[in-house]
């Protein structure tokens, strides 16, 4: 039992760290680094009670897997930016404002999800060197 709990500790401590989005394969690299004999099941299944909990939220992207990211950010409304590069994701702070004039007419808005796509400040410092 204190395996799990170590491990599902230092899961909790890599979302939290990174302060953006992650996907199991980052938090598996980044776990093992203080529990190298950590596996991805394990991974998934932490996740998966991190979830139930309400601890996480999962950020779901089209066409991608989801992301994971604490629940006390997912719970303020926000953004996101994917690198293209290096396949990353951002939180983005603020928001474009209400999007009920791109509805069509008749139509109600009750929320709205938006990602911006480009290129990082890191892959942008890397190209440039």
């Amino acid at each position: 039992m204190l395996r799990i709990t170590r491990q599902r500790t230092s899961i909790r401590s890599v979302i939290e760290e990174a302060g953006r989005p992650l996907t199991p394969q980052e938090i598996l690299d980044a776990v093992r680094e203080s529990v190298p004999e950590v596996g991805i099941a394990t991974i998934y299944r932490n996740l998966k009670t991190l979830l139930e909990e309400g601890a996480i939220e999962a950020v779901k992207l089209p066409g991608e897997n989801p992301r994971y990211e604490m629940s006390h950010v997912a719970h303020h409304h926000h953004h996101h930016f994917h690198c293209t590069q290096c396949d990353r994701v951002f939180d983005v702070e603020g928001c474009p404002g209400s999007m009920d004039k791109l509805a069509p007419a008749g139509f109600i808005t009750e929320r709205h999800e938006l990602t911006l796509y480009g290129i990082c400040a890191d892959c942008v410092k890397a190209e440039e060197s």
